[in-house]
Formats: structure tokens, C-alpha cells, sequence
């Protein structure tokens, strides 16, 4: 059967057709609306994000390192300055794979598997977005042309010449100037990012680090253009870093030589300052080192090498080492006895060569076993009699010994400007309550008495102590710097001066001194033979090792190391004053015979001409020439 024909129906198509134009106008029209919202969202509503995120990325601020500022000594000769260097920096935004680029740089620069951790470690330290991080130091040219060849595989990676620390004048001034590091990760917790940025090094020890402030200046900035590829454009903006402040030390570089060739390689400490104003002119800690190998990084065999040394040439001996004074302090406890009323110049101990205690067996001996005789102050200082000296402190007692040498610097740190300086220990009987939960014991005031037992100084507290002597009481804290940016430090901590009841005091102590170098008996007269200036001086042997009771001091059984230290301190013209040195040799025995020379070879390094003569502005000095009394 056949169907019929379906005719067409047009209207009906008609409404289709208007029906999907509709809802596609529709969709479209919303789109669009939804389009323009968009674009109103982001650049009405969010204008200020975006332009801001849009300058970012097109404008970046890189800081300026300021230029550290130069060490000089007092005569201008150069201590610290900057060298310019090469290093290769990257930055990781930059870099994209920093890792596969840091295996290309060593792969480039035929560099070593440690090489490569160390630049891993360096580029994890903190930092700021877009700061290069330096991970190579001191180029050499044939590095520069490998990374410059290579530019094309090392995205982020740049040659940047930068001025980095250079010590001319080598080890000499390691133990007070210091050095300069890099940066690690404890101090970049504790430092302001935005005064360090784009600086890696900062002062470590010493001058370096004392005055970090002053020296580092103030960071400057660029604001520059750069391209997709970071590529610097143009420079859109510049503040120009202030440069750190230079500082001229005391330090003299020919005292301080004279003072390296006075201790002939001989392990030890020496200090040399003027009293009146505080100023070290030379200060020797041996054996030294190469401050230069700290600034860009030091090898770890070689820091080994150096941590490693019996010798320890990185221990500041000056600053950090502490000895039993020995008979250096009797000065100090003469002038405490004298203050005190416990003696005074005429009283005489007898001294058949040991003191006893009342009501005890036990001898403590002098170092002249066969005794003195009868022994006054000024005899007592010039023969350095321990019999004396016992007698004296157990007349004054712990209490009042411990105060006084409290007030000459025994015990606590000293100077303006090396935050290094151990405080050393001036034992008391709370001291050894509270450390050694024990009672104080007579015979223990006796060897304090004569430098010995818990009593520890470093050799800058045993020259202050002498300076205090030589300057009849007037504190002027020991510094390094003599003028910063030309202005002098000022102590914001002054200490209070020593005044006695008498001070007659100070000139009869002074007396005693001049005795050992002058006197016929002195202990170090040999030492001030042919002298054109009187010195003032006080001999000293610390025991490293006890000695029983009995026995006598035999070097041939003692091990080298094991042996006594020699100090010796003194300070002259002794009428005027105008040097005090303070000796320490470890292990070398006898004050008199081996430091007081050296002391002597350094006070005529500063008091006597190129012509051996005694220098003009000295040789009016009052006392400069030898006329008191002989002994």
C-alpha cells in the first residue's frame, strides 16, 4: 500500500530556526557578559595587583653593597683593604633547573663532586627573590672564559666583579684585627636582611667583628628595567651606598715586628700599650696565621691543619689565654698592703726560705731555698721574696685580697673594644663556695699572695694591672682603634680609678720595680744592662704542673709542654711612663732569664732612635736617666 506523501511544514521550520537563534544569542550575549565582567574584574577592580605584579616583573631593586671601609696602623701603613675579585653568582628565579645548572658548572669548570655540594649548600641559605647567590670565589681568567664560552647552557649564571677583603700585611695582625667570612646560616637569623643585602661576608673575630657597624656602611639600591629573560634594560633609579668608615688602629707595624723578633717563634703573648691613654701599640699572639684564607672560604684540610695544630695557632693568647700570674701581681698586692695598713715600707719579714702558718707543719717555700734574711717591701719586690708575700696575704685575708685585685682588673675583662677577652679569675671564698662547694683555706690566700692557685689572668689583664701601676691608679681601658672615621672611641663604661690613702703608695711599689731591673740584686738586672732609660719591671714564673712538697724543679724531668711559663711585665721611662709590656712565654721557665729580655728588645724598639740613641722626645723625660739609689 502505498503512503502518502508528508508535505513540508515551513512554518514550523521557520519557528525552529528562530527559536535556536535565540537561545544561541543568548549564550552569546552571556559570554560576553561574562567576558566583560572579567575584564572589569581585572583591570578596574584588581587594577592596582595587576600593574603592580606587571612592574614587578619588569622592574626589579638590586642592592648596592657598600664598600668596607680600610684598617689602617698609627702610621697609615695599610692593614685591611679591598681587593677586586671575580665570583659566579646565580640566581635561581633564573636559573629554572638550578640543579642541572649546577651540574653544568661543574661539568664546565672541571670542578669536584664536593665542589658541587658545597654550591647546593650555598644556594639553600637564605636569601631574597631574584639575589644572586655567589657559589664560585676568586675566578681565574681561564674559569671566566670557560663560563663566557658556555654562556648559551648557564641560564641565571653570571661573572660578577665584586671587591672582597685582602689582608697585605698577612699574619701579623690576625690575632687583632681579625678577619672577614662568609656569611652562615646562624648569623643570617640574627642580621637585618635589608642592611646585608647583596653582602656575603661580615667581620668574624676581632677588629673585624668588633666594629662590624662601623666598618660595613650602608647598602644602596637600583631599581633597574629587565627583559623576559631578565636581562638588565636600563637603569630606572639609583641611591648610591654609603661606604664603611675607615679606622686607624693603635698598633705601630715596626713595634709590632720588633715585638715578633723580640719572641723568636717561641710560643706566648705579648702586650704593649701606652698607660696614658690606653692605646695598645703591638699585640703578638704565637704561633699566628694567614687571616687571607678565611675571607672567600678556607679549604677543610686546611682549616684542619690549623684546628688540628698543638701549637693552636688560632687561639688568641692575648685575649683568651689564661695563666696563673705568678710574681707579676706582687706589685698589685704590695700597693693593697700599703693601702690597707697591713704594712708598710719599713716592715721586715723574716725569711729563712719558707713561711708556716701558725699552728701548721706544712712549708711554703720560697723560690730561694736558702732565704733572704730579713726582708722589707722594697727588698721583698727586687728579690720577688714569696716568704714576704705569703706573710702579707695572710695579714690581709681573701676578702680584702679578692677586692683589690677586683679593682686592678684581675678577673673581669678589661678593654674597650676586643669582644674576645676571657675575664680571666680572681677567686674569693664565695667564688669557691658556689663553684667548688667548699670552704675557703687559709694556706689557699697564701699562693694567691704569689699568683698561684685558682688566680687566672690573660696577659692583657696582667699589662692593665701594670699600666694601673705605672699610671698611679688612673684607668684607661686598653683599644685597638685609635680614631674611627678620625674621631676617637669613647668609653661609655668608664672604670673607677684607684685611690689610695697615700699615694706615695705608687711611687714606693714603683721603686721596688725598678730594683729588679736596676738593683744589685734585682732578679732581672741583667736584662736592663746598658739601658739609657730606667724600667720598672716585675719577673713571674706560673707552674703548669704541682710540685710536691720537698721536691725541687728539675726541667731535665719535666716534659717540654709541662714545663713552667715565663712572664715578665714593665713599663718605662720608669718616672714617666710611656710603655708598658707585658710578656708571656708558655713553657719557657724563668721570667727573668727569658722574658724579661724581650721585654727589654721591645721598650728599646719604642724609646731609642735609627741611631740606638734614646729617641728626643724621651730623653728630657723626668727619671729618663738612671740616678736613683743602688741596691
Amino acid at each position: 500500500m502505498t503512503q502518502p506523501i508528508r508535505l513540508k511544514d515551513h512554518e514550523k521550520d521557520a519557528r525552529t530556526v528562530r527559536s535556536r537563534v535565540v537561545v544561541g544569542a543568548v549564550v552569546v550575549c552571556a559570554l560576553l557578559l561574562v567576558l566583560i565582567a572579567r575584564l572589569y574584574f581585572l583591570q578596574v577592580i584588581q587594577y592596582d595587583y595587576h600593574s603592580t605584579l606587571s612592574e614587578n616583573n619588569r622592574v626589579h631593586v638590586q642592592p648596592i653593597p657598600p664598600t668596607r671601609g680600610l684598617i689602617y696602623d698609627r702610621n697609615g701603613v695599610v692593614i685591611a683593604d679591598n681587593r677586586p675579585s671575580f665570583s659566579l653568582s646565580v640566581t635561581r628565579e633564573r636559573a629554572g633547573d638550578w640543579q642541572q645548572v649546577l651540574d653544568l658548572i661543574v661539568e664546565v669548570l672541571s670542578l669536584t663532586p664536593e665542589d658541587r655540594d658545597l654550591f647546593e649548600k650555598r644556594m639553600k641559605q637564605g636569601r631574597r627573590p631574584f639575589e644572586p647567590v655567589p657559589v664560585l670565589f676568586e675566578l681565574t681568567e681561564e674559569q671566566i672564559a670557560r663560563v663566557a664560552v658556555n654562556q648559551f647552557r648557564l641560564p641565571g649564571v653570571e661573572v660578577v666583579a665584586q671587591l672582597v677583603r685582602h689582608y697585605p700585611q698577612g699574619e701579623h695582625f690576625a690575632h687583632s684585627v681579625g678577619y672577614m667570612g662568609r656569611i652562615n646560616e646562624k648569623e643570617l637569623k640574627s642580621l637585618d636582611t635589608v642592611a646585608y643585602s647583596g653582602t656575603h661576608h661580615i667581620g668574624k673575630t676581632g677588629i673585624e667583628r668588633f666594629y662590624e657597624p662601623e666598618l660595613h656602611g650602608q647598602v644602596g639600591y637600583e631599581e633597574v628595567e629587565t627583559n623576559a629573560r631578565g636581562r638588565v634594560l636600563r637603569v630606572l633609579k639609583r641611591t648610591d651606598p654609603v661606604p664603611g668608615k675607615d679606622i686607624v688602629l693603635s698598633l705601630d707595624i715596626k713595634l709590632q715586628q720588633a715585638a715578633e723578633q723580640a719572641l723568636a717563634g717561641r710560643r706566648g703573648a705579648l702586650v704593649a700599650m701606652d698607660p696614658s691613654t690606653g692605646e695598645v701599640l703591638a699585640m703578638v699572639s704565637q704561633p699566628s696565621f694567614d687571616p687571607n684564607l678565611f675571607v672567600t672560604g678556607i679549604s677543610f684540610k686546611a682549616y684542619a691543619e690549623l684546628r688540628d695544630s698543638i701549637d693552636r695557632p688560632l687561639f688568641n693568647r692575648v685575649l683568651r689565654g689564661l695563666y696563673p700570674p705568678g710574681s707579676t701581681i706582687k706589685p698589685a698586692v704590695a700597693i693593697a698592703g700599703l693601702d690597707t695598713g697591713v704594712v708598710n715600707a719599713g716592715t721586715r719579714v723574716f725569711d729563712p726560705g719558707y713561711y708556716q702558718l701558725p699552728n701548721f707543719d706544712h712549708k711554703y717555700r720560697n723560690w730561694n731555698r736558702t732565704g733572704d734574711g730579713w726582708v722589707d717591701l722594697d727588698t721583698a719586690i727586687m728579690r720577688s721574696n714569696d716568704t714576704y708575700f705569703y706573710d702579707l696575704a695572710h695579714k690581709m685575708g681573701i676578702d680584702r685580697l679578692s677586692t683589690y685585685l677586683n679593682r686592678f682588673g684581675i678577673g673581669q675583662k678589661v678593654s674597650l673594644d676586643m669582644f674576645e677577652e676571657a675575664p680571666g679569675l680572681m677567686p674569693s671564698r664565695e667564688w669557691k663556695r658556689v663553684a667548688r662547694k667548699q670552704v675557703w683555706y687559709p694556706g689557699e690566700t697564701l699562693i694567691l699572695g704569689i699568683g698561684q692557685g685558682y688566680m687566672q689572668a690573660t696577659p692583657l689583664q696582667l699589662a692593665q694591672s701594670t699600666a694601673l701601676i705605672a699610671n698611679k691608679g688612673k684607668w684607661n681601658r686598653p683599644r685597638l682603634a685609635k680614631t674611627i672615621e678620625g674621631v676617637p672611641p669613647v668609653d661609655d663604661n668608664p672604670m673607677d680609678d684607684i685611690v689610695l690613702r697615700d699615694p706615695a703608695d705608687w711611687a714606693k711599689v714603683t721603686h721596688g720595680m725598678e730594683q729588679v731591673m736596676q738593683g744589685a740584686r734585682g732578679t732581672a738586672r741583667k736584662a736592663a744592662a746598658g739601658a739609657q732609660y730606667r724600667i720598672a719591671g716585675k719577673s713571674g714564673t706560673a707552674q703548669v704542673v704541682a710540685i710536691k712538697q720537698g721536691e725541687k724543679y728539675d726541667r731535665s724531668k719535666v716534659q717540654e709542654r709541662h714545663r713552667d711559663h715565663a712572664l715578665f711585665v714593665g713599663f718605662a721611662p720608669a718616672q714617666s711612663p710611656k710603655i708598658v709590656v707585658s710578656v708571656m712565654i708558655e713553657n719557657g721557665e724563668a721570667g727573668s732569664g727569658v722574658a724579661a729580655p724581650v721585654v727589654r728588645q721591645v721598650m728599646d724598639a719604642w724609646l731609642l732612635g735609627p741611631d740606638g740613641q734614646l729617641k728626643p722626645e724621651y730623653a728630657s723625660t723626668p727619671g729618663a736617666e738612671i740616678t736613683a739609689r743602688e741596691e
